[in-house]
């Protein structure tokens, strides 16, 4: 699907015409520069790549570096294809916020926040154990039986247990377009949306 990278500003809220307080996300969407034309006769497929976010030469590897001059532009942070353009780009060619001028609603696409190493209470929602009183002292947020010793005698895989939490590719649809910016490349989409501030997302149409 067609659509650009971005980073995430941050929420805020904007009145609706009946005067309704509306939550939303601000998304810094562009520009994206075309680093890449991938066609059927040379990749088997027909995508864009795109690159978003200034980086210096130093922190650029060298087959980076050239791929970068090839296509005319400064080194990019973030690389990302995108297919279903409807219009054909070259390489160079910037795209920016306008993209989303006519669309009414966009899928998001984001890596959660990190929570570390968590138990079943806190990663599973589990309500716990037993009551805290009657003298058990230490068993309140434990996930209780894990599986039978005598049959199947291991533990089912899936079984639900404490684990890292977060930092997951999670994609949010049918975002709401609030509002497009395009002096200042910002979109505004209902809602909330995964990752932290500055952390990059992808929308797409």
């Amino acid at each position: 699907m067609p659509g650009l990278i971005g980073k995430k500003v941050g929420m805020t809220s904007v009145f609706s015409a009946e005067g309704k307080s509306i939550p939303c996300t601000v998304i810094e969407c562009g520009p994206c520069v075309v680093t890449q034309v991938k066609t059927k006769e040379t990749d088997g497929y027909e995508a864009l790549q795109l690159g978003f976010d200034e980086t210096n030469e130093k922190h650029t590897t060298k087959p980076l570096s050239g791929h970068f001059k090839k296509a005319g532009t400064t080194p990019k942070r973030k690389l990302v294809e995108f297919s279903g353009f409807e219009t054909e780009h070259k390489l160079g060619d910037v795209l920016d916020v306008t993209l989303f001028e006519d669309a009414a609603f966009v899928d998001v696409v984001g890596t959660t926040k990190g929570k570390g190493f968590q138990g079943v209470v806190k990663r599973h929602g589990f309500a716990g154990v037993g009551e805290a009183t009657h003298g058990q002292h230490n068993r309140q947020r434990k996930p209780g039986s894990i599986g039978a010793c005598s049959t199947p005698s291991r533990v089912f895989k899936g079984m639900r247990m404490g684990g890292r939490m977060g930092g997951d590719r999670v994609t949010i649809a049918n975002l709401q377009v609030l509002k497009v910016i395009p002096e200042n490349n910002l979109l505004l989409v209902k809602g909330s949306i995964p990752g932290t501030k500055g952390s990059y997302v992808i929308i797409e149409k």
